[in-house]
């Protein structure tokens, strides 16, 4: 594939609600423009922005795609997203590479909570230009103007038609472009009907007066009756859509490369190319300048199993060649780049530079991962905020099946969170539990698969146990006396303790009381240790004892006999013993949630966290959504990603950060420690 200059380049995310058309539009633009000789299809699995396995397996997108098109001397990098939210992540980076939005929407399904996901997540992006597309128009019960009227309805009015359909559903013949008032019927240019003339003359009035109202030389023109051309209409267009005062709404129907025609002219002349465009960066910001300084964020990073490591980047100023061996300041190495590509789904073109606000990839770099940028120089200093990623809150205990999986899982899972900054992994301490949090159960399932697949790394998934801590309610005393005789020598320590609990998050004390020396003052140290080393082992569910003050009081000593060994042993029976009198009890990790959803899913979300033994703390308004804030168990929220999307059609978000340690229930205490019962048998 050959370079492109700057200004010859758009860079365009494609996002939308889930199995709303993207990939199958991504397919039309692909085979229209002429670079690929057949569209495929996602029932068939041969899509060139589908190329996954597991894609193939689920028939739907896991993660972002690059389909590179060419039309008019102009390369489109199109970046094809997945429209679920266990896919976030794959999205938010896609959509800080891109300079514009293409949001699709499903003509008989008509707003989705995916519509409004990836108009948020277009305007986090720096407040990106959005174009809707309104898809499948060729499916029963499909209506363009129910659809456009929900858009204007959610969005405002700065939604207007560019391009209307000739024809309702299996009916569907072709499109009306508004800005010439033609129509398209396949590649063939030609006058609108005329049975149409008042709708296409109504749609485009709407058009003209919105795009009028961008530009003050244009809406006076407007006003006093005089006429636009196409000319100065489509470079208001132009202004306006890139200033975000005009959203265009076109109608395609991929299938049949209805409007396809339309949409590829449209971003070529509609759309802002690269040049110009700011980046925050550490002390100012950076300017797409193809003379400006070396700099290149790295926003993604794969595995393919025959060219091995996969970034992919975008030239955020200057040009990058083949022959430049760019810096990466955090590693502090210098990359040998030999190759660039443009990729196309999962087939690598070969280009020998990528100039400012070009998106290509490079193989093999050594230190490089997602979120880095590349720099000329280390004595540049171009720092690029990190990108925006959801944070996961779905939690899955990861098992190695074998040994041999044990040695490979750790080195898997860096490699795995490396691709997917979405993915964290820690051990847990307490349950000594291999712990990945994701975004949800579809993408855990995924990263489990590629463990499979891409490391031969094989793990059982569950889900995780809970750290749960265990403390005394009562003061007790208790006393240990530990004697065992052997030939030579015997064994000799005697005790006396008083355990008291404290407030919660207090930890551990120990004090020492004795008073006559009825225990040696050199074995007291083996009396504490003894405590200390029975700690982490609670009797009621092996969990560590924590908030108690254990005092020594009283005990004895053989002159022959007594050792440290002695006496730490009777210590830790001492306090075993103590514990169970003193009325033990469980306490749970208890988290602060946040959840935004649509108002009008509070009541829901309230009466579900009552179900999870949550305490709602109070719900404020947020313009079109609540925001309730709650303290919650761990145990009931482990899961709670898939459930509040189940209960807001998609459209809830949430946050979980721990708080503190409570008591918990008695009811609740005694089933879990059955649980844990069964388990252990």
């Amino acid at each position: 594939m050959k370079e492109y200059r700057s200004e010859s380049l758009r860079n365009v995310v494609l996002m939308g609600h889930g199995s709303s058309g993207k990939t199958t539009l991504a397919e039309a633009m692909l085979f229209v423009s002429g670079a690929i000789s057949r569209m495929g299809r996602v029932e068939d699995r041969n899509t060139v922005s589908d190329f996954d396995s597991e894609e193939h397996a689920r028939g739907y997108s896991i993660s972002s795609s690059l389909t590179p098109v060419e039309w008019e001397n102009t390369r489109i990098n199109l970046i094809d997203t997945p429209g679920y939210a266990d896919f976030e992540g794959e999205v938010v980076a896609a959509a800080y590479a891109a300079e514009a939005a293409l949001i699709t929407v499903d003509a008989t399904a008509g707003l989705e909570s995916g519509t409004e996901v990836a108009w948020g997540l277009a305007s986090a992006a720096g407040n990106l230009p959005r174009m809707l597309l309104v898809t499948r128009l060729d499916r029963e019960h499909a209506d363009f103007d129910r659809v456009l009227a929900q858009l204007r309805e959610r969005f405002g009015n700065k939604v207007v038609p560019m391009a209307i359909p000739i024809g309702k559903a299996s009916a569907i013949e072709g499109a009306i472009d508004l800005l010439t008032g033609r129509a398209r019927r396949g590649d063939t240019q030609e006058d609108a009907p005329a049975a149409m003339a008042e709708v296409i003359a109504a749609a485009r009035e709407m058009l003209v007066e919105s795009v009028a109202e961008t530009d003050d030389e244009l809406l006076e023109k407007y006003l006093a009756g005089g006429t636009i051309s196409d000319e100065e209409l489509t470079e208001a267009l132009h202004d306006g859509f890139a200033a975000g005062l005009v959203f265009p709404v076109l109608a395609v129907c991929a299938q049949r490369e209805i409007g396809v025609r339309t949409l590829l002219d449209d971003i070529v002349r509609v759309f802002p190319s690269p040049v110009g465009r700011e980046r925050a960066i550490d002390g100012g910001v950076l300017t797409c300048d193809p003379a400006g300084p070396l700099a290149v964020h790295v926003f993604k990073t794969t595995a393919d199993p025959f060219v091995g490591h996969l970034s992919f980047m975008k030239v955020l100023s200057g040009k990058l060649a083949t022959q430049i061996q760019p810096y990466n300041p955090r590693s502090r190495a210098t990359e040998r780049l030999g190759h660039l590509y443009v990729q196309r789904g999962k087939e690598q073109l070969e280009v020998p530079a990528l100039h400012a606000g070009d998106i290509g990839v490079a193989a093999k770099l050594q230190g490089t991962v997602t979120g880095d940028v590349l720099v000329s120089s280390p004595e540049a200093k171009i720092a690029v905020a990190p990108l925006p990623l959801p944070i996961g809150t779905y939690r899955t205990a990861l098992h190695p099946r074998s040994k041999e999986d044990v040695d490979k899982l750790s080195q898997a899972l860096h490699r795995i969170t490396e691709q997917d900054p979405t993915i964290r992994v820690e051990r847990d301490a307490d349950t000594h539990e291999v712990i990945m949090t994701t975004l949800g159960d579809a993408h855990a399932a995924i990263a489990i698969a590629h463990l499979a697949k891409n490391y031969s790394v094989d793990v059982e998934a569950t889900v995780p146990r809970v750290p749960y801590r265990e403390t005394i309610s009562s003061p007790a005393k208790s006393e240990y006396r530990h004697k065992k005789q052997t030939g030579g020598h015997g064994q000799y320590g005697h005790v006396v303790i008083q355990i008291e609990p404290l407030e919660r998050g207090s930890g551990f004390e120990f004090a020492d009381a004795v008073v006559g020396g009825s225990v040696p003052r050199q074995f007291i140290p083996a009396v504490e240790k003894g405590i200390v080393e029975t700690l982490p082992q609670g009797p009621l569910a092996q969990s560590p004892l924590v908030d108690l003050r254990v005092t020594l009081t009283d005990g004895s000593s053989h002159s022959v006999d007594s050792s440290e060994m002695a006496f730490k042993l009777a210590a830790s029976q001492a306090l075993k013993q103590g514990v169970l009198q003193a009325h033990p009890q469980l306490l749970e990790p208890v988290m602060k949630l946040r959840v935004r959803i649509p108002s009008e899913n509070v009541g829901d979300v309230m009466s579900d966290l009552s179900g999870r033994r949550g305490a709602v703390h109070g719900v404020e308004p947020d313009g079109a959504v609540s925001v309730i804030e709650a303290d919650v168990p761990l145990a009931e929220v482990q899961r709670y990603a898939s459930d509040v999307r189940a209960l807001t059609g998609g459209r809830g978000r949430f946050e979980l950060e721990f708080s503190r340690y409570v008591e918990v229930p008695p009811h609740v205490q005694n089933h879990v420690l059955q649980e844990l019962a069964s388990a252990g048998e």
